[in-house]
């Protein structure tokens, strides 16, 4: 398959021509989602060709039990995954007796696909010749609503070319369907209910073992040249768990009969009756009517790019890679619910089991604090809070006691729910992500009062985690940290990663400093959490020992800290120097041969440089940059942008660009060979960190905002939005200038590459 056959344009993704081969992989790219519900491309006709059929339901998830070779202590009892929610786009066609399948067409021409990401619309049309000669015209019109989260709309028009046509509308629920990573074949749903009222219909069914219900509903409206017709189903067909209504429709020659079919979900997280609420949900979509829905999604959109966009002049491809990323990421969480997160696939697919990973910390919570009101970024640390007690839970599975929390690496309701040892039990790194996402908040917010209320009860259990997890090493006279995996995963069971020692001390200093914060401002929160957390002085002078007497090895050879103790032990040949058919070597080498190599699947020494940059100087970035970028494969999604943003501050400014249009464009140009099964949801926050902490340089220090803008020489211009403490910061720059903006009513005063600068509201500084 041709890797980029999307057309380059600014606010639209296209795919023109239909091409067998690229089907899976257009699935996952126009997906849409609006952070409640969300679902693949997939044709709404029938499709007998290969196809990856995927509708999924924020919030509603299934534990599929652990499939493993050999059970370990300590394994979880499942691996929870978002479930494959029962099909409510489907529309099978029949024209002249013939059913509607492109895999089977005589002809197949004009076809194009065009995902609108300003509004939030995704198009389908195409010209077909059908076995039995009949000429059609077809247009597809989908969105699922922004405001009516609940409810989709579909708009399928079918013109006759050559001759009068009988066209037989059919559309369906289908309940009747399960997760393609099933690890047992099991299927995840019961059906509860099935029935229908005039021209709607309802499936209600309950998840087996999280007993979720879900209605999954559909409301039809048949039209002839844009009139209705006001039809009732002349047929329907029930089955135990599908339902299909029939709608017969005479169509002359140059006419165009259509069906607008409403659809969606209610779910018992939200509602009491999902049934009720399924009705109640149909009649607020047609009280609106088609047009005012489509011009309601519009609108939502609207205010969405008014305050996330950003803007590239002269580079259509970097544009439309950075507006793609955006665009995903608002459809996969809006923030309106603590209970909900941020999977690594978003609706697009099933991989990873759409759970939470650490990913949400490190890379999502910037892009979603500056973008959005700071309630946002709130609500996704208070859903780490909400899971505290599991995190205790999982680390006492482990043989951790007094309260110490380990965040699990994956997880839908906090219960660890990975099944490789090598990363359940040893890439601890994760919980010294949450930490940060809580100083990081705080820094850029300064809201100080999430500490005192939660986040002060989830810092003592990572501090206790890591006071256990280390060991004193007589040979060293210092703690060190054994068997772990760091962010590269391509080695598994090292010693000393320099990253997760490194975090593992700053939590825990971070930690005490908090404590003495709060006894100091906030005395009643401060007894409430000691008698909780049942912590003494005693406890927390043991922490502090750990914290200053921790390892972290280095070699005064290469001037580097070392990412683990045996990295020099191995046979070190860069990158360059390695045959590209072996690329990547994740599908090409042994496991064993891997973690012999010194190749780095994404940032590791450097993910601590990206995160504790000004706790190191620029020269001991440049080293450790050179040497370690030398060996890293960049296999993850998210090696890219950490890598794209470091260039940036040595002024490397070509690789800076290469690696943000990688980044950018990981899934529209299918860099890693996988966008079929779905897109990267969580490493697009990273590429909006490439340009605004990259190219825009931007940082929080002591309460201000720090830029040192750069420009690739590629672009003429680019321009970003920050809210940063409810001012509404604008930053335009081009190859001779910075100009900043600002919305609000108050002065802020920013520091542009160190010197300061008072920007006042609607007044425009140029530096």
């Amino acid at each position: 398959m041709n890797q980029d056959y999307i057309k380059p344009d600014n606010w639209s993704i296209i795919e023109e021509g239909f091409d067998a081969e690229s089907v899976k992989s257009s699935e996952s790219l126009f997906s849409i989602g609006n952070g409640a519900m969300g679902q693949r491309a997939n044709f709404e006709e029938t499709y007998s060709g290969e196809t990856f059929q995927g509708s999924y339901i924020a919030g509603v998830y299934y534990p599929d039990k652990t499939k493993v070779g050999w059970w370990k202590n300590g394994y979880p009892e499942y691996f929870a995954k978002v479930l494959n929610a029962p099909n409510w786009i489907g529309i099978d066609i029949e024209i002249n007796g013939e059913n509607l399948d492109l895999a089977k067409c005589k002809s197949v021409s004009n076809f194009k696909r065009e995902l609108n990401m300003k509004e939030g619309v995704y198009f389908r049309s195409f010209s077909a010749i059908l076995q039995n000669n009949t000429e059609i015209s077809v247009s597809i019109c989908r969105f699922l609503c922004m405001k009516l989260d609940e409810v989709g709309v579909i708009n399928y028009e079918v013109s006759p070319i050559n001759n009068d046509a009988k066209i037989i509308f059919k559309p369906y629920v289908d309940a009747g369907i399960s997760n393609e990573d099933t690890n047992w074949e099991e299927k995840f749903w019961e059906i509860q209910d099935i029935q229908k009222q005039e021209n709607s219909a309802f499936v209600t069914a309950r998840t087996l073992k999280t007993h979720f219900i879900a209605t999954t509903f559909m409301h039809n409206t048949i039209l002839l040249n844009h009139q209705n017709l006001n039809l009732s189903p002349n047929n329907s067909a029930i089955s135990k768990d599908k339902i299909e209504l029939h709608y017969e429709v005479q169509t002359a020659k140059g006419t165009t009969a259509s069906i607008q079919k409403i659809g969606g979900y209610t779910v018992s997280l939200n509602h009491d009756n999902t049934l009720i609420a399924a009705k109640n949900g149909i009649q607020s979509a047609l009280q609106l009517g088609y047009d005012n829905l489509l011009i309601e999604q519009s609108n939502e959109w609207a205010k969405i790019w008014e305050m996330s966009d950003i803007t590239i002049d002269g580079d259509v491809k970097a544009q439309q890679g950075i507006r793609f990323n955006i665009f995903q990421l608002n459809q996969t969480y809006l923030g309106k619910d603590s209970r909900l997160n941020i999977g690594p696939k978003g609706f697009t697919g099933e991989k990873y089991g759409g759970s939470t990973y650490w990913d949400t910390e490190a890379y999502c919570i910037p892009f979603y604090m500056a973008t959005k009101d700071q309630e946002v970024a709130r609500n996704l640390l208070t859903y780490r809070y909400n899971q505290l007690d599991k995190a205790i839970e999982n680390a006492e599975k482990l043989g951790f006691k007094n309260g110490a929390a380990l965040y699990p690496m994956v997880t839908m309701n906090g219960e660890e729910c990975h099944n490789e040892w090598e990363i359940t039990f040893e890439e601890i790194h994760r919980n010294g992500a949450i930490a940060f996402a809580i100083f990081n908040y705080y820094r850029y917010t300064g809201d100080y009062s999430y500490i005192p209320e939660k986040g002060l009860e989830v810092l003592i259990g990572i501090a206790r985690f890591w006071h256990q997890r280390a060991t004193f090493s007589a040979d060293k006279d210092r703690f060190v940290i054994l068997g772990v995996t760091g962010p590269n995963e391509y080695e598994n069971n090292v010693n000393n990663n320099f990253y997760t020692n490194y975090i593992a001390k700053w939590c825990i200093d971070y930690t005490l400093e908090q404590i003495q914060k709060v006894s100091n401002v906030y005395a009643s929160d401060y007894t409430r959490i000691m008698n909780k957390a049942k912590l003494s002085n005693a406890e927390m002078v043991q922490w502090k020992a750990v914290a200053d007497k921790m390892y972290f090895p280095y070699s005064e050879k290469y001037n580097v800290y070392l990412q683990q103790d045996g990295f020099l032990d191995k046979e070190l040949v860069k990158v360059a120097d390695l045959d590209k058919s072996q690329r990547p070597i994740n599908q090409k080498w042994s496991w064993d041969r891997i973690l012999r190599s010194p190749y780095i699947k994404q940032a590791d020494v450097l993910q601590c440089f990206y995160f504790f940059e000004e706790h190191f100087s620029k020269d001991e970035l440049l080293h450790n940059f050179e040497f370690y970028e030398a060996f890293t494969v960049h296999e993850s999604s998210l090696s890219p942008c950490v890598h794209s943003i470091q260039a940036a501050v040595l002024d490397k400014m070509d690789m800076a660009y290469t690696f943000y249009l990688r980044t950018s464009r990981l899934d529209l140009d299918d860099y890693n060979k996988e966008v079929e099964e779905g897109c990267h949801i969580t490493s697009m926050a990273g590429t909006w960190m490439s340009i605004v902490e990259g190219f825009g340089g931007m940082r929080v220090k002591n309460d201000s905002l720090h830029f040192a803008p750069k420009i690739p020489k590629e672009w003429k211009g680019y321009s970003f939005k920050i809210n940063f403490r409810n001012q509404i910061l604008k930053v335009a720059v081009n190859q001779n200038e910075t100009v900043f903006s600002l919305e609000g009513d108050k002065e802020i005063t920013v520091f542009v590459n160190g010197k300061s600068i008072l920007v006042e509201p609607n007044g425009l500084v140029t530096i």
